[in-house]
């Protein structure tokens, strides 16, 4: 099963990574402004997978990577993949496990002494 890792980035928005069963990034979600519109989207995200598009590209180095479209809005990007065969693997794990997948919250700032 994957996990949704939400983490607060270094201006102060918050978003979410999707991540492999192996902790690898799959998916990168868009900037939201606060935890709860970022846990809002996992939610509407999660009962709606069946409905997504995952889009491909290519870039122009050869790379391979994917956006996630729901209702014509952009909801995350990819990492970039060396090959077709490793993108495809990729969307079968998000194809598979999104939807059970939990939810960790990395965004607090948190600090032990």
């Amino acid at each position: 099963m994957g996990t949704f890792a939400i983490s607060k980035k270094e201006n102060g928005l918050i978003k979410f990574e999707f991540n492999s069963r192996k902790g690898k990034t799959l998916l990168t979600s868009q900037s939201y402004k606060s935890k709860e519109e970022c846990e809002k989207d996992i939610l509407y995200l999660k009962e709606r997978v069946e409905n997504v598009s995952f889009l491909k590209f290519k870039t122009p180095a050869g790379k391979f990577f994917f956006k996630l479209i729901h209702d014509g809005h952009i909801h995350g990007i990819s990492r970039k993949f060396t090959t077709e065969l490793l993108l495809a693997k990729g969307l079968d794990e998000m194809k598979n496990n999104f939807s059970e997948s939990e939810i960790l919250d990395f965004s607090e700032d948190i600090f032990f002494d």
